[in-house]
């Protein structure tokens, strides 16, 4: 089947305007800079002062030390509209500004990367394996070229820079800390640099995009043995068998066909030797769902299914479950303003993928439940420099050419937002 996606080399450079295109070094730059130095979630530390470095550099005001090593930057446009004049300005009393947030990730995950590159992470078994070095460095190059031109928006941009988004969640404490305060947040974005789509696309549609997520650990009490007499035990690891297959049975035929939803168990752990009943095994899975309202739902069948289970075998159990991240749910009118900027910016229709959605779950998700907005996917794949490796990857890396493709991205937006 012949793809219907842009190839990488023929993507239209010259839809990034020449301010940005010129700024492409020095996002490759920063981004090598922090994928040489990464750090884990509410450890970012060099990251946090090298951004502050750079905005203190060029004038921005911003603060520090948010939820641990967060960022807030604030930049105010100065543009007029054809109704207002200085004098207007400055006698009348006009709207409170529109406020747009543009959110990025800093942190790194527990990996040991494996690229051969000149930029390779620095520290022992921590990697940027998810691309949010290129976050960063976009979010940066927003900044800049927001600051350097305010004539070009009337309103107010916070840059929210976020540590902690694998684990264990840096979003949460962010707002709780008044990030979406003073001024207030009308609306927020972010994107994500994306493997699963080709340099020269953009995936974004209106609703849910990624998943919630949910975990549970489960231990299941038995009574051990010989593997020669199983009627003087109670085999843990047949009960764990036997709730691994009934778990699937809460996809398969209590969840409507229509709401997508995933049930993994991801670790099981029983016995120490082959001719020994185990007294005792644990498990431990991921829940996925698209569907706010299926929240507390898998919660109660899971335990529904492990205790009639373990009671029909004489087990007892041990069960921990708790929710992480809600869905991502895109608002319909700003969702519909990236697509119609992502327009702009990247070939159409090819180039624009509304069926983007992922089983993988963002704690974006926490902003987009206190203020409209839209989280979007980069494509940023290019087989054509073996740049597929997947995320999460020891072996992970993108196309930097979709640096200026996001900052582009971002600043049309903020143009957009606030003309409308």
């Amino acid at each position: 089947m012949v793809s219907t996606f842009p190839n990488p080399s023929s993507v239209d450079l010259s839809r990034i305007r020449l301010a940005i295109r010129s700024l492409q070094p020095q996002l490759v730059e920063w981004r090598r800079r922090l994928h040489q130095q990464p750090e884990l979630g509410f450890q970012e530390k060099l990251t946090a002062e090298f951004v502050s470095q750079k905005l203190q550099e060029w004038e921005i005001e911003h603060q520090t030390g948010i939820a641990h090593t967060g960022i807030v930057a604030t930049i105010k446009g100065n543009k007029l509209s054809t109704q207002d004049s200085v004098q207007t300005r400055l006698i009348a009393s006009l709207p409170t500004p529109q406020v747009l947030a543009i959110r990025a990730d800093m942190d790194a995950l527990p990996i040991q990367e494996l690229n051969e590159v000149p930029y390779k992470s620095q520290h022992d078994g921590v990697m940027h394996a998810c691309g949010h070095d290129g976050h960063t460095a976009i979010a940066l190059g927003t900044a800049y070229h927001l600051q350097q031109h305010r004539q070009d928006f009337s309103g107010i941009v916070k840059i929210i820079f976020q540590p902690a988004e694998e684990s264990p969640g840096g979003a949460k404490p962010m707002i709780e800390a008044g990030v979406l305060k003073n001024p207030d947040v009308d609306a927020i974005i972010g994107l994500h640099l994306w493997n699963n789509l080709p340099l020269g696309t953009v995936g974004v549609r209106a609703g849910a995009l990624m998943a919630a997520v949910e975990c549970f650990n489960c231990t299941i009490l038995g009574k051990g043995g010989h593997g020669a007499l199983p009627h003087q035990t109670v085999d843990s690891v047949v009960v764990a068998a036997q709730i691994v297959n009934a778990l699937q049975t809460i996809v398969a035929r209590n969840v409507n066909p229509i709401d997508s939803a995933v049930v993994t168990v991801g670790e099981l752990h029983a016995g120490t030797k082959r001719n020994v009943i185990a007294d005792t095994a644990r498990m431990s899975a991921t829940v996925r769902y698209f569907n706010p309202s299926l929240k507390g739902f898998f919660n109660q069948r899971v335990e529904q299914i492990i205790a009639g289970i373990c009671q029909s075998h004489g087990a007892s159990y041990d069960l921990e479950y708790w929710s992480l991240y809600p869905p991502v749910i895109n608002d319909i009118k700003i969702a519909e303003l990236v697509r119609t900027v992502a327009e702009e910016v990247v070939e159409t229709p090819m180039g624009i993928v509304p069926e983007c959605q992922t089983m993988a779950a963002e704690d974006m998700s926490f902003f987009l439940q206190e203020v409209p907005g839209c989280y979007f996917f980069l494509g940023s794949a290019n087989p054509e420099k073996d740049l597929v490796y997947p995320h999460h990857h020891p072996r992970f890396d993108f196309d930097e050419t979709a640096l200026g493709m996001g900052v582009e991205m971002f600043v049309r937006c903020v143009e957009k937002f606030f003309s409308l």
